[in-house]
């Protein structure tokens, strides 16, 4: 089983990063437990460069392996079916 690796920019007060760190806290990390998951504020300085990396328009933005995923939302069932073609 190869790692997934998933990574949230979020902004502070932002609803919809608050909907999807409820999806990874509460669908995906009890349902796989080998998925790395790393929470990134977009403000930091970190989170500026990934910002600037991933052409991140809108928060959250979900990476996963190193990808852009999803931006302003998350989709559980889309992000459930690429870490099972993942793993």
């Amino acid at each position: 089983m190869s790692k997934v690796k998933i990574q949230e920019l979020s902004t502070p007060g932002c609803s919809h990063c608050a909907s999807a760190k409820k999806i990874l806290e509460e669908d995906i990390k009890p349902n796989f437990p080998d998925v790395e998951i790393e929470y990134i504020d977009m403000l930091s300085d970190e989170g500026q460069k990934m910002v600037q990396e991933y052409d991140v328009m809108s928060s959250p933005g979900i990476i996963v392996n190193g990808e852009l995923f999803s931006v302003g939302g998350l989709n559980k069932d889309k992000l459930v079916a690429t870490i099972k073609a993942l793993s």
